[in-house]
């Protein structure tokens, strides 16, 4: 198959506003339009499908329907680009943002970033977390906590939105009746992976989530101290000691 008919093949497959791409002949000498709709399709539903497994809950604010129109929307402009379909929809809640479509559900692209957080968690690589032990020896080093540098697992990922999709996701992991929720309320958020292998979604306040998002960043314990006003240190690492989030801590004069 020729460069341009490999180009062709591929648009027509997922723009079923395209013609059946010129070149194309079946074995039996059949038109292949029939059997490149059904294979399109086939494609177009498995795309959709492996899109609402990252954006369940996305799915479930939009409806499946909806759902399905903004899977074959995204797909048109953004088609894979890797045979590995987790690595799959980077850029769907800044598409999201600026689909015209989804404007009166404004917390629906911080949902998706929610949800993508929870995927790449998932799917980030391993790291050993301290035990209490190293950490309270690291801790007990007061001279040199300032310019002490935390690692956080790989999975760590603080994000924040003006609503509250912390508490809107976790309603939609519920069977029961659903909380009352205020949807209009700021949230911060921790997503990580724990020593279980399970994706976990913690609500912050501002402080803890000033402090761990400067830690991810790669401050030093001093400077992520001094941007987080307030931090309830003790809770504040307590909650990412009891999740394995710890996984080093290096300090000035320690061997490299």
């Amino acid at each position: 198959m020729s460069t341009a008919l490999q180009a062709g093949f591929s648009a027509a497959l997922l723009d079923a506003g395209r013609p059946v791409p010129d070149g194309l002949r079946a074995w039996n000498g059949s038109d292949p339009a029939r059997r490149f709709a059904v294979y399109r399709n086939n494609v177009v539903v498995s795309l959709t499908q492996a899109l609402a497994d990252t954006f369940p809950v996305v799915q479930q604010l939009v409806g499946d329907e909806f759902f399905a129109a903004l899977s074959r929307a995204y797909l048109r402009e953004h088609p894979p680009n890797s045979p590995v379909l987790a690595h799959w929809g980077d850029g769907f809640a800044d598409w999201l943002a600026a689909f015209a479509s989804t404007r009166a559900l404004p917390y629906l692209p911080d949902m998706a970033r929610l949800e993508r957080a929870r995927v790449l968690a998932w799917h980030a690589p391993d790291a050993t977390p301290l035990t209490p032990d190293e950490l309270r020896a690291r801790l007990a080093q007061t001279e040199l906590l300032p310019g002490a540098r935390l690692a956080l697992h790989p999975a760590c990922r603080v994000l924040r939105s003006p609503w509250d999709v912390q508490a809107l996701w976790s309603a939609h992991q519920r069977e029961d009746d659903w909380p009352a929720l205020d949807i209009d309320r700021p949230s911060a958020m921790l997503v990580l992976r724990d020593p279980h292998d399970e994706v976990l979604v913690i609500g912050l306040d501002d402080a803890a989530a000033d402090f761990i998002e400067a830690l991810v960043a790669g401050a030093r314990f001093g400077e992520a101290l001094a941007r987080a006003s307030g931090v309830d240190l003790a809770a504040t690492l307590a909650l990412l000691l009891r999740h394995g989030a710890i996984t080093g801590w290096a300090a000035p004069g320690d061997p490299s």
